[in-house]
């Protein structure tokens, strides 16, 4: 639902007086290997300023996008950089790869070095984080997941995977995801005034449950989540990583399962339909974007695949169709990604991205939505990724308003998708404050054994936008009461 050059750092480094080099080698105990190492080097000095190295070494799984995060203790601030994109917001500082060194296999090491001003030496950062996980630190190596593993991450909730066009658990049991969307990660952030829209307390959590709801989709923020400099750092990387994480963990208290959705990402976007003309992660973009997004799918998936109660949705609500009027081009660009027609910024295909998900040895669900603001599946079987997982489920979203959202349009575009792969309708919803449309969604949906979640579980005035509730206790608007009724009055 759419919302509300490296030439000019060596001569400056070598116009200024080195007075010293120092190097922080890694510091570990013996014992296990941690899952990455830093090396932060001081190469040289000045009154106003170093230059300083990071050697980064991945010792675990394969990783097709990084981003590394620590902090200035001193008041250094990066002014310029090499071999990484550098940033830094308040004492944060992220490198986030290049596009020609993102891969960073098992055992491979990357080096970008930086020009900063303040003192190199005296105090130097003592805590790095790679892709959100701490380096330096011995741990004990995470065990290969089985297929599928036995539990979620608490035992209540369900491990999942495919099993034909199916969504199974560990027992081989049918699963259909059935629950609301949670709104909020994805905006508050980027916009400076927290990490979700209102309470994610347990109350408020099983507030969800009570409507016997068993999954509920967490809508959430790329450069929030990669910590990148234009979010106030208390909203930002490790922080909003730590909050995301911590209401997965209230959801699967509760037996239901969490779906990460990336729902706003970065992208100049100024064409048909454009939501903002920001190149910022401030609005809905037509496509992933090559830049940052791979990134931080490797993370999420790095954070989660030890727990295959999770589920991923890759993408929102694609629509390069909007930017071009050619069907094939914009199907092309939705899987294979690259220089796209109508689009300025080198986008991610999913393709793309179920490759970064499965690099880090995640075999968790991937939720992959369609063209039209996933609105549309008319090719998705011609265009699917290939996932060698084999856990690949078509995400679609309908409202009244939509093109495709009829009987006679789900019977002719949906069910053949359907009959193949596991079909998730991650947004339902009407804009009438009533729920007769709806009602007929999950009837359709209902009959063919399929997944519906409903937009969404915030207290906005359901006149504006589809609202489910009045209040975080569960009330229910007059559309949410068709919701709510619905999931009470279903034989499990």
């Amino acid at each position: 639902m759419r919302h509300p050059p490296r030439s000019l750092l060596l001569a400056v480094a070598g116009a200024v007086a080195l007075l010293g080099s120092v190097v922080v080698p890694a510091v570990t105990a013996q014992g296990a290997t941690p899952a990455c190492t830093v090396q932060y080097s001081v190469a040289g000095q000045w009154d106003a300023g170093f230059q300083g190295t990071v050697r980064i070494a991945n010792n675990r799984t394969a990783l097709t996008g990084w981003s590394l995060t620590f902090d200035f203790p001193g008041g250094q601030k990066v002014t310029q950089g090499w071999n990484a994109k550098w940033s830094q917001s308040g004492a944060s500082v992220t490198a986030l790869n290049e596009s020609w060194n993102g891969a960073l296999g098992t055992g491979a090491s990357v080096e970008a070095g930086f020009l900063a001003n303040g003192a190199g030496a005296a105090s130097t950062p003592t805590a790095f984080q790679l892709n959100g996980t701490t380096c330096n630190v011995d741990t004990e190596p995470t065990p290969p997941p089985t297929d599928p593993p036995p539990t979620g991450g608490d035992g209540k909730a369900p491990a999942l995977h495919v099993a034909g066009n199916a969504i199974v658990d560990a027992a081989g049991t049918t699963r259909r995801l059935l629950g609301v969307n949670r709104s909020g990660g994805e905006f508050m952030c980027v916009q400076g005034y927290g990490f979700f829209d209102g309470p994610v307390d347990d109350a408020s959590i099983a507030a969800i449950a009570d409507w016997k709801a068993n999954t509920v989709r967490i809508p959430v923020n790329e450069e929030c989540w990669l910590g990148l400099s234009n979010v106030k750092p208390e909203y930002a990387g490790a922080r909003y990583i730590t909050a995301v994480k911590d209401l997965v963990t209230r959801i699967e208290a509760h037996g239901m399962t969490p779906v990460i959705d990336l729902h706003w990402t970065w992208g100049q976007y100024t064409g048909n339909s454009a939501g903002c003309s920001d190149v910022h992660a401030t609005c809905q973009k037509p496509m992933p974007d090559a830049q940052y997004t791979p990134a931080f799918w490797s993370s999420v998936a790095d954070t989660f695949k030890a727990d295959q109660a999770v589920a991923f949705d890759l993408f929102n609500e694609p629509y390069p169709d909007r930017a071009t009027s050619n069907t094939a081009d914009a199907w092309k660009c939705w899987r294979d990604g690259g220089a796209c027609p109508g689009i300025g910024y080198e986008v991610a295909g999913m393709q793309d991205l179920v490759d970064a998900v499965r690099a880090t040895g995640a075999r968790n669900l991937i939720l992959a939505g369609g063209l039209a603001y996933s609105n549309d599946l008319s090719q998705w079987l011609t265009y699917r990724p290939a996932d060698p997982a084999g856990n690949l489920v078509a995400a679609y979203h309908v409202y009244n308003f939509n093109s495709c959202a009829s009987e006679s349009c789900w019977n002719s575009t949906l069910a053949p998708v359907a009959a193949q792969v596991p079909l998730v309708a991650g947004e339902i919803g009407e804009n009438t404050c009533s729920h007769g449309f709806t009602d007929q969604v999950m009837k359709w949906f209902d009959d063919h054994r399929l997944s519906y979640l409903g937009w969404t579980w915030n207290t906005w005035d359901c006149s504006s936008g589809p609202s489910l509730i009045s209040a975080y206790d569960g009330t229910p608007t007059a559309y949410g009461a068709g919701l709510r009724d619905h999931l009470r009055a279903l034989t499990p």
